[in-house]
C-alpha cells in the first residue's frame, strides 16, 4: 500500500511519441489515450522505465561514481547513496560477480529488480495525464487549453498528495473550478470578446477562478506565458482539439539500393507537440525487502520517506521519453514542487 505521493510534471520539449502500436484508424501509429475520454496520455510503465533507464545510465562503465553529474545531483548525499561498501559492510555483487555500488541498491529497492521477481519496487507512478495542451491562435501565436473535468481531477490527485504531507496546503491547492470559456484579464489572446483557435471562435470572458488557476502554474511550474495564454474550455471542446490537435507526421522507408521510396513503407506517426504539460504521482512505500539497505527508517523519517527523495534527487530535469529518440523526438523537461514544510 503506498504511503507517499507527490505530483511531477512533463513539459514536452520536441513532438513526443508514446505509442499505443498499430491502429486500423487513419493514423497508423497513435498514441496513448485513456479509454473513456480520448485524452492522451503516457502509461506508468513507460514511464518508470524511462527514469530508471536515465537513473542507471549515470554512472561510469567501470560501476565507479565518479561521474560528474552523479555529483552533483546527490551533493552532499554521496556516502548515503554513492559510494561503495566499506570493509565493515558485506560487499553485494551482481549475478556476474560485479561489486554494486550503494546507487545500484538503490535503483533496486526503489524501482524493483531487473530480473527475478525477489520484491516489489518501493516507487511507483501514475500514467501522466494531460493537464494543458497547446492550440494555435489567430492572436498570441497559441494558447494553453484546458478544461474544468482535467483540473477537476488534477485538484483531487493534489488532495491525494496534501494527505500525505508531500505538498503545502496553503501554497499548493486549487481553491475552485474554473468556468469553461474563461481567460485571464491579462489574456493576449483575446479580439474584442473573442478568441480564434485553429479555425474555430470562441466567446469568452475573464474570470478569478481561471485567474487563480495561471497562477497557480505561474508559481509552481515557472510558466510565465500562461498568465496571458490560458483557457478554460468546456470538456467537450477541449477533447475534439486533443483529439484532432495532435501533430501527425508522415514517414517513410528509403531502399538504400535505388535511393527511392520502399513499396508500402509510407505510414503516420502520431505526436504530442511541443509544449504539451502533462503530470504524474511518484507514489512510494516502505521496502518490501528484509535488507532496507540505505532506506532505512531514521527518527521521525520513514523508509518511503527516503525512497520519495531519492527519486526527486535522482529524476533528471530533460530526459527522452517515448519513440523515435534517434530523430530528436520525446525530450521532455521535468518540473517538481517543492516539499511541504513539516506537512503544513
Amino acid at each position: 500500500m503506498f504511503k507517499s505521493a507527490k505530483p511531477f510534471f512533463i513539459k514536452v520539449i520536441t513532438p513526443l511519441h508514446a505509442g499505443s502500436g498499430q491502429d486500423l484508424g487513419i493514423v497508423d501509429m497513435p498514441i496513448q489515450r485513456e479509454r473513456h475520454t480520448g485524452f492522451p496520455k503516457i502509461e506508468a510503465s513507460g514511464l518508470k522505465g524511462s527514469i530508471r533507464e536515465v537513473l542507471e545510465g549515470l554512472k561510469l562503465p567501470d560501476n565507479t561514481i565518479s561521474s560528474e553529474t552523479l555529483k552533483e545531483k546527490f551533493e552532499g548525499l554521496e556516502e548515503k547513496w554513492m559510494v561503495r561498501k566499506d570493509n565493515s559492510e558485506e560487499v553485494k555483487k551482481d549475478k556476474n560477480g560485479n561489486e554494486l555500488i550503494k546507487f545500484d541498491e538503490s535503483i533496486s529497492l526503489s524501482f524493483g529488480p531487473k530480473e527475478g521477481d525477489a520484491h516489489a519496487g518501493a516507487l511507483g507512478f501514475t500514467d501522466a495525464k494531460i493537464l494543458l495542451f497547446p492550440v494555435k491562435s489567430m492572436k498570441g501565436v497559441f494558447a494553453y487549453i484546458t478544461c474544468p473535468s482535467v483540473v477537476e481531477r488534477f485538484k483531487e490527485d493534489l488532495d491525494i498528495c496534501i494527505k500525505t504531507k508531500n505538498i503545502n496546503q496553503n501554497k499548493h491547492n486549487i481553491e475552485a473550478i474554473p468556468d469553461p470559456n474563461s481567460v485571464t484579464n491579462m489574456s493576449s489572446l483575446i479580439i474584442k470578446d473573442s478568441i480564434v483557435l485553429e479555425e474555430y471562435s470562441f466567446k469568452v470572458k475573464s474570470d478569478k477562478k481561471t485567474e487563480n488557476l495561471a497562477q497557480f502554474f505561474v508559481n509552481n511550474l515557472g510558466l510565465n506565458s500562461v498568465a496571458n495564454k490560458l483557457v478554460v474550455l468546456s470538456d467537450e471542446d477541449f477533447r475534439d482539439f486533443v483529439n484532432l490537435s495532435t501533430e501527425v507526421i508522415t514517414r517513410t522507408r528509403i531502399d538504400p539500393e535505388t535511393g527511392t521510396v520502399k513499396g508500402g513503407a509510407l505510414f503516420t506517426e502520431e505526436y504530442l507537440p511541443s509544449e504539451t504539460i502533462l503530470y504524474s504521482l511518484a507514489l512510494t512505500t516502505p521496502i518490501f525487502n528484509g535488507d532496507k539497505g540505505v532506506f532505512k527508517e531514521e527518527g521521525d523519517k520513514k523508509e518511503e520517506d527516503f525512497v520519495m527523495e531519492f527519486f526527486e534527487n535522482g529524476v533528471p530535469e530533460v530526459m527522452q521519453i517515448g519513440g523515435n529518440a534517434t530523430i530528436g523526438k520525446g525530450v521532455v523537461e521535468i518540473k517538481k514542487m517543492e516539499a511541504a514544510q513539516n506537512g503544513k
